[in-house]
Order: structure tokens, then sequence, then C-alpha cells
């Protein structure tokens, strides 16, 4: 990260933040590629993804994981 400003009232970075910081950085833009790439569902839920809530719902009964 060649071009981060720097802000007075802060350290700078140490090189080991900086690898961190820029390995991070590669990780969300690969897994923003990734959620591109995926088919879309077919007669899935509505909305938000259920199990990410930890229960499911069909025609009004919802099952718990």
């Amino acid at each position: 990260m060649s071009d981060q400003t720097t802000v007075p009232d802060r350290k700078p970075l140490s090189p080991a933040a900086q690898r961190a910081l820029a390995e991070a950085e590669a990780r969300r833009q690969a897994a923003a590629a990734n959620a591109k790439a995926r088919p879309k569902e077919l007669q899935g839920p509505k909305g938000l993804e259920p199990t990410r809530y930890g229960d499911w719902e069909t025609k009004g009964i919802a099952s718990d994981f």
C-alpha cells in the first residue's frame, strides 16, 4: 500500500501490519469476484439467507438447525 496517506495523530504501520491489510484487501476482492460468479438460485427462499440466522421457514413452518 504505497499510496497510503499518513495521519499525523497515528503512528506509522509496521511492515507486518501493512502486509496484513494488503492480504485482507486481496481476500475481500477474491470474495467479491467469487460471489459474482455464482449461479442464480432457483426456487430458493426470498429475502435474506435464513440459514445465516439459524432457522428456516417454509409455508409458515419454521425449523431450527
